[in-house]
């Protein structure tokens, strides 16, 4: 057996593995991951094909590393839908922690600074930017 056809097999059992736990898990997060070494799998499988020609073929090289630029890409993205899918039970479950009890956190000091920040460096609602009536250059 030739070390790219071992490289192939093992990029499809990383494959087949990768999409056993897309179909399989209920949690985003592992479902992206699982997305991830399903591609990586697939990746592999467009090197080794590349390996197996004398000279090695650089359309499927090429092909591997768009690949990987376009998983990058969809794993931030589905990061992001996976947090804005969560966030309506993230604010749930801790308001249902406020309500139990009082937080034995420390508070934080919310008092106005210049410049409209708050003490934890947040930009209250009464900074609104520069005025939007004003010219360039113009003093008020």
């Amino acid at each position: 057996m030739m070390r790219a056809d071992l490289f192939l097999l093992l990029a499809v059992a990383l494959s087949v593995l990768g999409m056993v736990r897309l179909l399989t898990s209920t949690d985003l997060v592992r479902r992206v991951i699982a997305l991830n070494i399903a591609s990586g799998g697939v990746l592999m499988v467009l090197g080794s094909l590349a390996a197996r020609s004398d000279p090695p073929d650089s359309v499927p090289h090429a092909l591997a590393l768009t690949g990987i630029v376009i998983t990058v890409s969809v794993t931030g993205m589905a990061l992001v839908i996976v947090r804005r899918i969560e966030a309506p039970h993230r604010t749930e479950e801790m308001a249902g922690a406020q309500e139990e009890g009082p937080s034995t956190a420390p508070a934080d000091d919310d008092e106005d600074r210049p410049g409209g920040r708050t003490a934890g460096g947040a930009i209250t609602a009464d900074d609104d930017g520069p005025d939007r009536g004003q010219a360039p250059g113009d003093g008020g």
